[in-house]
């Protein structure tokens, strides 16, 4: 079992920052390790909507579907797995921290069963290092729009 979770304050509105974070177009420029990410049900994101990513980790390339299970606007994602290697459920939240400055944190949760047991240990250490740097890679991309 993992259990994952980053935080991050991105000097960005709180509506630009959950906008562009809750778009799964946008994952691919901000996820190192997702490649792509296909809406299987019409956008835009409501609760349902199914988007299909491929990705790579530990070597490893990944397909797998993620299910829509919670959202409010501004404020929490939930998805969990619907299909794809192992049960996983990736939470983002939101908060205003000012007027030009948002709290984003991302959580990860599930039983990465389709790794070996070598690698198990690792997998947390391994994602939060991950997720650290995707956060890190969105507040670039936001705070650089900001000045173009």
């Amino acid at each position: 079992m993992v259990d994952v979770f980053t935080e991050i304050i991105i000097n960005r509105p709180l509506t630009i920052v959950a906008d562009y974070a809750a778009n799964p177009d946008h994952a691919p420029e901000w996820y190192a390790n997702i490649h792509s990410a296909v809406w299987q049900t019409p956008k835009p994101l409501a609760l349902g909507s199914k988007i299909a990513f491929k990705a790579s980790f530990l070597g490893r390339e990944l397909a797998y579907v993620y299910q829509i299970d919670q959202y409010i606007a501004g404020e929490q994602l939930v998805m969990r797995t619907a299909d794809g290697p192992f049960p996983m459920e990736t939470t983002y939240t939101w908060e205003g921290k000012g007027e030009h400055a948002a709290r984003m944190t991302l959580r990860n949760r599930g039983n990465p069963s389709g790794f070996s047991g070598f690698v198990s240990p690792f997998m947390s250490w391994m994602m939060k290092k991950a997720n650290r740097k995707d956060l890190e890679q969105l507040k670039s991309i936001l705070e650089k729009k900001r000045l173009e």
